[in-house]
């Protein structure tokens, strides 16, 4: 059993609606009209709802329902006659059954403020695990920077290099093709030079240039060749001079 303390109606009659309201059901218009249906109401909606509900879950909505369904009977019953606001206070319930209410709302409340820590919680976290996200992606861009300009160093050696290989080459090349050429025309110098004629001159050459000339009989032949005149002319100077076959030094400039 539930009983409500108090309930609180405020209505206004529209002034054009005053004589046949007071007419029909006297200056006491409102105890007929208004409060003695307002048992019958609060009866119908706590019949079709639990105590739970009438208690706690829809308490916040009997006034408005209470309002709607007073109004509803006066606008056929008694046009101009209009409810402003309608209050109803908690209800009284037995007290073993209130403190397990209370022991519900406690718990309620709780669960309630765990639930909230834990939506703290999760959204600390999920900033925490934003501001990891941040600084992975931070560290990660300084170094694919870092890499990149590695990378770039790298290159820019690999060029240098390439560009310095190929002057090195470039300069050996031009060496070497001057060294070739120097050789090719002194090569065609040399055949063109070497003539049998000057052959034969270089031959008598390196025999005056000798530092030793040998005197005796048995001279052995300088040359074989196209010299058989000048080996000839030694036979002859060796026929004429007595020496025993020694060496005589002789100096190339006082000939």
């Amino acid at each position: 059993m539930i009983y409500f303390d108090r309930i609180e109606v405020v209505n206004f009659l529209v002034p054009n609606a005053v004589y046949d309201i007071v007419k029909n059901y006297t200056a006491d218009y409102d105890k007929a009209l208004i409060f003695n249906k307002i048992h019958h109401e609060l009866n119908q909606f706590c019949s079709v709802h639990t105590l739970q509900e009438v208690y706690i879950e829809l308490f916040d909505q009997i006034d408005e329902n209470l309002k709607l369904a007073l109004q509803q009977d006066l606008t056929s019953m008694a046009p101009g006659l209009v409810i402003q606001a309608v209050r109803v206070t908690k209800p009284n319930i037995p007290e073993a059954i209130r403190r397990n209410y209370e022991l519900m709302e406690s718990e309620k409340t709780k669960l309630l403020i765990a639930a909230q820590k834990q939506k703290v919680v999760e959204k600390e976290a999920e900033t925490e695990r934003k501001k990891a996200l941040i600084e992975a992606e931070k560290v990660a861009q300084v170094a694919e920077i870092t890499y990149g300009q590695k990378v770039m160093e790298k290159e820019t050696e690999k060029k240098i290099s390439e560009i310095e290989d190929a002057a090195f080459l470039a300069r050996e090349k031009a060496k070497a093709d001057a060294e070739c050429y120097t050789a090719m025309k002194l090569a065609e110098a040399n055949k063109l030079k070497l003539t049998p004629e000057y052959l034969q001159l270089m031959k008598y050459r390196a025999i005056a240039s000798n530092s030793k000339i040998y005197f005796g009989k048995d001279i052995p032949n300088m040359f074989v060749d196209s010299a058989g005149g000048l080996g000839k002319q030694f036979e002859g100077l060796a026929d004429k001079l007595s020496f025993d076959d020694e060496p005589l030094d002789v100096d190339p400039e006082e000939n």
